[in-house]
């Protein structure tokens, strides 16, 4: 099965892994083209780089203004997600956004950018504010999942990423997601619920982490490579697919090597993306948002023909098969008969 995902022929793992690394080095010496794995692995590296710019560092470069708002006024604050309002070109907005840290120290306090579910119904209040006020919602996706650990589950994890998907399928305000660096599962989903899906060159979106993909398809995590290819999980496999809609171009080497220039060009399409919004009705919006989300993952029923039923028997023709002793020396009841303990229907008496 993971063969057939993957494209290729079935063959041993030990002779897959011995080809790819003679085909690796062959590859760097001759001027081969890369694996296919070894390319979108290399893609995640990039998303998951400790110098990529994080919400605020994004925000700082973009905005004109930004004001951070804390807590959901019911546990207390999660670190591991900003929320606020900001002035970009002179547009007012409300932003939502994962912050990872950019070193070990950061990482702790943040949780390493996996919120609890405080953060979620923080980002929540915040989003119906915008849609009391008015404002424009842009979200920024960098997570590799929402925080998996009891005290999640003690304060209902679960129930606060389904409640913000909902909250944002239905708000009445335009809402731009962008996916900046690690989109994972139902965490990066709770604030991806937009009218439009930007994702930057070096991003990746999937249902789950690759590692933990290999973890489940062949009981190791050294297959993740593999596992990222089948899911399709870069920017542009996401863009083909029509999970997102645009990919913005990285500087360079990538967003971390200059962090400046990557919020520069998402500005601009950030920008652009709300002005065409603006114009849409309210209602208009709402509803093209549901139909986005309603041809996610299209499938083709295909209709069976109808099969004609049995005759029905009369009592004559039951009372008849009781009666054939054929039937009874065979031990064992004529095809079509009806069985020996079955009284008459109510109708044929």
């Amino acid at each position: 099965m993971v063969d057939r995902l993957l494209g290729r022929p079935g063959e041993a793992r030990g002779d897959r892994r011995a080809k790819d690394g003679k085909a690796k080095g062959d590859g760097k010496s001759r001027g081969q083209s890369v694996d296919p794995r070894d390319a979108v692995w290399h893609r995640v590296q990039l998303a998951r780089n400790l110098g990529r710019p994080r919400t605020l560092d994004l925000l700082r470069d973009m905005a004109d203004e930004v004001i951070e708002l804390h807590g959901d006024r019911g546990f207390g604050d999660d670190p591991a997600l900003v929320a606020g309002w900001a002035r970009i070109d002179g547009r007012r907005v409300a932003f939502v956004g994962q912050q990872k840290g950019a070193d070990t120290d950061e990482n702790i306090r943040r949780n390493f950018g996996m919120p609890h579910p405080e953060g979620y119904r923080k980002a929540m209040r915040i989003m119906e504010l915008a849609e009391r006020f008015g404002l424009p919602i842009v979200t920024f996706v960098d997570v590799p999942g929402a925080h998996p650990g009891p005290e999640s589950e003690e304060r209902g994890i679960a129930e606060a990423i389904a409640r913000s998907i909902g909250l944002m399928s239905r708000l009445r305000t335009p809402i731009v997601a962008v996916i900046t660096g690690e989109g994972g599962s139902g965490g990066a989903l709770a604030i991806a619920v937009g009218d439009v899906v930007l994702a930057l060159e070096n991003a990746v979106y999937s249902v789950i982490s690759p590692e933990g993909c290999a973890s489940i398809l062949w009981r190791t995590a050294d297959e993740a490579p593999a596992a990222a290819l089948a899911m399709k999980m870069s920017a542009q496999d996401q863009l083909e697919l029509g999970v997102i809609d645009r990919v913005v171009a990285e500087p360079g080497e990538g967003a971390h090597a200059d962090p400046r220039e990557t919020a520069k060009r998402l500005r601009v399409a950030i920008i652009a993306e709300l002005d065409r919004l603006a114009e849409l009705p309210l209602d208009e919006l709402v509803e093209a948002r549901y139909r986005r989300y309603r041809a996610l993952g299209p499938y083709t029923e295909v209709e069976t023909p109808e099969v004609a039923p049995p005759p029905s028997r009369g009592i004559a023709d039951r009372l008849r098969d009781l009666l054939d002793p054929t039937r009874w020396s065979m031990g064992m009841p004529l095809p079509g008969s009806s069985r020996r303990d079955e009284p008459p229907a109510h109708e044929e008496v």
